[in-house]
């Protein structure tokens, strides 16, 4: 089995095999994606572990890299396009006068430690074939997030000297780990199967929900989208539900928080990546348990809590995600955040976890967080990312540590540039602070 923590021989033989002819040490110039400042030089590759990557480094470069991690996890194959629209969604970075390296991982999947290993094998291929930078960033989107945090205490020190990286910029991100970002995946499969029951239906295999679908199953995502669509009438006008479709949707995004516009790709995750998260990853062990979760805002909380299937966490397949994905939050490199108070996929209540684990690590002073009034999850306002950027040059380099309020004025200068014709504005709420986690995922 391939397992957070250790791959089988024959996997990694086939590995070895499938990628050794296209492997190299050397990236290969390539024309620039779309978007992309034409006058860059772009290049992209394969390693050696099977990753794929594209480089971009502008005709100005500041002689800073930033180090991109990728958000998902992709479950399927590693593949080169991956990386290129990672490229393209980012041009802004190089737009800005950075060099931007980001990995496709070694393969689909969950595992952020081993994601945090490509991104830092990426940045000492860079420095190989284009030299030294004189600063290195490490970015880290969503699901990313998680992994640049990791990756931050994973190279924040190197054989009791300053690691790699410079700074730390998450976006939008999946913090906290994977025990604590996907508890509310597993509320959502009990609430809507106790609500639903038709994934699975009364007539399919029965199978506890934590694992996602079983392996052999067919299900495909159109299928799924169908049985919430029959079930809530997600998928069509509202005006066309009838009462009780409309009532099960009202239950189920009333209990589990989350908006009807993501429900169906929640409820995705919730299924193919429980699938490979319990069974490919964890050896079929369980990682989370609603054992004592008091559920509410139903019309009748008491049956809802009597009638949704209850699961204990498996000890063994709790340590192993925790040791893989939790972050110990001991910073040695400042950290800077941005995420959107209505984020519809990664709550923003994630990054009051992430500052609690900090906090309690004694490293807060390393820790800026920003947050802007959006509802998006995957690219907010660009003008932005510009300033995110900047703000973290000056701490790194004159020592000044960035408040909301400095991101907030950095914004606004690069409006003219980033704004698209004043379609994109600086969004950053000075004053705002999320809620706890436990006010949006009831605790465990």
């Amino acid at each position: 089995m391939k397992t957070l923590t250790r791959f089988s021989l024959l996997a990694a033989l086939a590995l070895g095999a499938a990628t050794a002819h296209a492997a190299s040490d050397r990236a290969r110039p390539a024309p620039c994606p779309k978007d992309v400042p034409a006058d860059a030089r772009c290049y992209n590759g394969q390693d050696s572990e099977g990753a794929y990557y594209w480089i971009a480094i502008p005709r100005d470069w500041n002689r800073v890299l930033v180090m991109h991690a990728h958000g998902g996890p992709d479950l399927g194959p590693s593949t080169l396009k991956r990386s290129q629209q990672d490229l393209t969604r980012w041009a802004v970075t190089v737009k800005a006068g950075y060099a931007w390296a980001g990995s496709s991982y070694r393969r689909g999947g969950y595992g952020v430690t081993m994601a945090a290993e490509d991104t830092e094998r990426l940045r000492r291929l860079f420095v190989r074939q284009f030299g030294q930078p004189r600063r290195t960033l490490l970015h880290g989107q969503s699901y990313g997030g998680g992994v640049a945090s990791k990756a931050a205490e994973l190279y924040g020190t190197v054989e009791g000297r300053p690691g790699p990286y410079d700074a730390v910029l998450l976006t939008s991100g999946v913090l906290g780990g994977g025990n604590t970002a996907y508890d509310f995946r597993l509320d959502l499969r009990v609430v809507y199967q106790y609500v639903c029951r038709n994934h699975p239906r009364p007539d399919e295999p029965q199978y506890p929900l934590w694992m996602g679908l079983p392996k052999d199953s067919t299900l495909t995502r159109a299928d799924l989208a169908a049985r919430i669509k029959a079930c809530t009438g997600v998928g069509m006008p509202a005006a066309q539900r009838s009462p009780e479709q409309a009532a099960r949707l009202k239950t189920i995004l009333s209990v589990v928080k989350i908006p009807e516009r993501t429900f169906v790709s929640n409820m995705n995750w919730a299924t193919w990546l429980f699938r490979d998260l319990a069974q490919e990853r964890l050896d079929g062990r369980n990682p989370f348990g609603n054992e004592k979760v008091v559920y509410g805002g139903s019309p009748d909380d008491a049956a809802l809590n009597a009638g949704v299937a209850r699961y204990r966490a498996d000890p063994l397949a709790v340590g192993r995600l925790m040791v893989d994905s939790t972050p110990t939050g001991r910073l040695a490199m400042p950290v800077l955040t941005l995420h959107s108070i209505h984020d519809p996929t990664a709550f923003v209540e994630l990054e009051s976890a992430y500052r609690e684990i900090v906090d309690r690590a004694g490293s807060g002073d390393k820790l800026v967080q920003t947050f802007s009034d959006e509802a998006e999850h995957s690219y907010l306002s660009e003008p932005q990312y510009p300033a995110l950027f900047t703000a973290l040059m000056d701490w790194v380099d004159k020592g000044e540590k960035p408040t909301p309020g400095k991101v907030a004025q950095l914004c606004k200068g690069y409006e003219r540039d980033y704004g698209n014709g004043g379609k994109q504005t600086c969004r950053i709420q000075v004053g705002y602070q999320p809620p706890p986690l436990s006010t949006r995922v009831p605790p465990r």
